[in-house]
C-alpha cells in the first residue's frame, strides 16, 4: 500500500520535510497544526481562538485527503500553559463532541513560534464516524 503525500503549500513544509496530511489506505494523519494564516500566527494570546483556527485547519485537511471530522479517532493538543486547559477544551469539545476521539493534552516548554499557545494533531480512520 502506498502513501499519499498532500501540503498545505506552506513553504516551511519544504524547510522541514514534512506532509499536512499522510493517507495510506482507510488512515489519515494530519501533522500537527497552529494557528498560522498566510504565514503569521493569528490570536495572539488567545489560546481558545488558537484552537479553533488549528482545528479548522485540520478540518480543511481532512476534507482534501477525503476524510471528515467524524473520521477522526485520536487527536493530540499540545499547550504552551496547562491552566488554560478548558479554553482549549472547550473549543475541542465543540468540534469533537459527538466524535469523542481518544485524545490527549500535553504542556510543552514552547512551540516553535512564541506566539503559538496551542497545536494540535489529528489521526482518521475512513468510515470511522459512520
Amino acid at each position: 500500500m502506498s502513501a499519499v503525500r498532500i501540503g498545505s503549500g506552506a513553504p516551511w513544509e519544504d524547510v522541514i520535510g514534512y506532509s499536512r496530511v499522510v493517507v495510506a489506505g482507510d488512515s489519515a494523519w494530519v501533522s500537527g497544526t497552529t494557528a498560522t494564516v498566510g504565514g503569521a500566527v493569528v490570536h495572539p494570546g488567545g489560546a481558545g481562538a488558537q484552537a479553533r483556527v488549528a482545528l479548522e485547519g485540520i478540518s480543511r485537511a481532512l476534507e482534501q485527503a477525503g476524510f471528515s471530522l467524524g473520521d477522526v479517532v485520536r487527536t493530540r493538543m499540545f499547550v504552551t500553559d496547562i491552566s488554560r486547559w478548558e479554553e482549549v477544551g472547550r473549543v475541542h469539545g465543540e468540534f469533537f463532541g459527538e466524535v469523542r476521539p481518544a485524545t490527549s493534552m500535553v504542556q510543552v516548554a514552547a512551540l516553535i513560534d512564541p506566539a503559538m499557545l496551542v497545536e494540535i494533531e489529528a489521526d482518521a480512520v475512513r468510515g470511522a464516524g459512520s
